[in-house]
């Protein structure tokens, strides 16, 4: 069965098309900064194509075509990588180069629920409970490690607690990434849990050598 051949657009819609959609803000901001200059130039280029000047007369539609899938299929090049990587980004539980044990990040968080800023306590309690498992040597100090990872990791020696540290990995990169509002219960929930652990012993501590059983 025969097709039909393929609709190009006109010079007009072709730029109208091109603008659109390379003046995305994911491709202005993800490219890099030369490609700035290049499109500003691109688009001088385009505004010539109006057929207004003398020196040339207007490109056919299908070159104007072919030009707009180069140009847009060269910007998603260019741009994917960075665009690929937002989604990656860590979420790490301290900032970089912090040297706070974890009692100083109680008395942050402490202060921090005293005036009312629940944000800002939850995010330092769950610091100081993370601070607290590497000073006891039940976690290994990890630059980088996401307040997932610490629930994952912490649920080994203590599995009895997997679901409240879950929830307190999920409160803190809402309130810490998220932008979400905190409260009274949320750090209550997170205070009570960093004491708990504090007071227990983890599960491998609990279970006797083998040469012993």
């Amino acid at each position: 069965m025969a097709t039909e051949p393929p609709v190009l657009p006109g010079a007009g819609e072709a730029r109208r098309w091109a603008e659109e959609e390379l003046a995305k803000a994911e491709y202005r901001e993800a490219a890099p900064s030369w490609i700035e200059t290049v499109w500003e130039n691109f688009l001088d280029w385009f505004s010539s194509l109006d057929g207004s000047t003398q020196s040339a007369g207007p490109l056919p539609g299908p070159v104007i075509g072919i030009v707009i899938a180069l140009v847009i299929a060269a910007a998603v090049i260019l741009a994917r990588p960075r665009l690929n990587a937002a989604p990656r980004r860590t979420r790490d539980v301290f900032e970089a180069d912090s040297v706070l044990s974890a009692a100083e990040y109680r008395q942050r968080a402490e202060a921090s629920a005293a005036s009312g800023k629940w944000g800002d306590a939850v995010v330092e309690r769950f610091r100081a409970l993370v601070r607290a498992a590497e000073d006891r040597t039940i976690l290994e100090p990890q630059p980088g490690r996401t307040a997932d990872e610490v629930a994952r990791e912490l649920a080994v020696p203590f599995p009895w607690e997997a679901g409240r540290l879950e929830r307190a990995a999920g409160v803190f990169d809402a309130v810490r990434y998220g932008n979400r509002p905190a409260g009274r219960g949320d750090y209550q929930e997170l205070a009570g849990l960093d004491a708990d652990l504090e007071a227990t012993k983890p599960e491998s501590a609990l279970q006797p050598p083998a040469a012993l059983r």
